[in-house]
């Protein structure tokens, strides 16, 4: 699942369906927040790129209306964003864009409620994380909370490039032990052979900054498709 940040480009949408021929299975849009307190410094430049270009919530549901791809999309932003927006709105518009999903990092399970009640109307799924520090028993609990997928964080950073799996095994195996949804790797995960590693322990892989850093340095459509087509080839080998 590769992550792209919305509005970072003129041509952003053209860029996830680059993703999409290069053979995701489900993309992850980013909408800018001027604090993005999970992102490294790729996201956080991408993102204050878009909102230089005056990239809103809206613009973004907006240009979603114009993709025409058949894989899941799933909305990654932080909470003031639906806050600001109303809850009930940005679930509902979201939902009109196509999208299937939303994760907010910085909404704790016990505070998501409202939120998960005007997501649940529409049938939008709320995607929990899982940390390295998060306690066995609390992982539990987010993984028999989330819907559609797990996300599990491989390590304990914001987002960026590493060179390692984190602790990726070990997060995965907690959500494991409570419940049988899907679980998907972020954090760190910038290479084909990474992800054909992870992809052993896992259900799918999330490709973020790698990806991002290429786009806003200048990286055209055809060379998203090819890079997102290196870790499809790699995990199907």
């Amino acid at each position: 699942m590769p992550y792209l940040v919305a509005g970072s480009t003129d041509q952003w949408v053209r860029h996830v369906e680059a993703a999409v021929l290069g053979g995701a299975d489900a993309i992850e849009i980013g909408i800018p927040f001027s604090d993005p307190m999970m992102d490294g410094p790729v996201i956080q430049a991408a993102a204050q790129i878009a909102l230089e270009r005056s990239t809103t919530f809206e613009s973004v549901c907006g240009e979603l209306e114009t993709l025409d791809v058949d894989v899941p999309l799933i909305a990654m932003t932080y909470y003031n964003v639906f806050l600001h927006h109303g809850l009930e709105r940005a679930a509902g518009r979201l939902r009109a864009a196509g999208v299937l999903g939303a994760i907010l990092p910085d909404l704790a399970m016990e505070e998501s409620n409202p939120w998960r009640e005007s997501a649940g109307a529409v049938d939008l799924a709320t995607i929990l994380l899982v940390a390295p520090s998060t306690p066995a028993d609390r992982a539990h609990r987010l993984a028999q909370a989330s819907e559609g997928f797990t996300y599990a964080a491989a390590r304990m950073a914001v987002t960026g490039v590493a060179r390692d799996d984190g602790d990726a095994a070990r997060v995965v195996a907690t959500i494991r032990e409570a419940s049988d949804i899907p679980v998907y790797v972020g954090i760190g995960v910038s290479r084909p052979v990474q992800a054909q590693e992870l992809s052993k322990v896992s259900d799918g892989v999330i490709v973020g900054s790698a990806l991002v850093e290429r786009i806003i340095g200048g990286s055209n459509v055809a060379d998203t498709e090819s890079f997102v087509r290196s870790f499809r080839d790699a995990l199907d080998e």
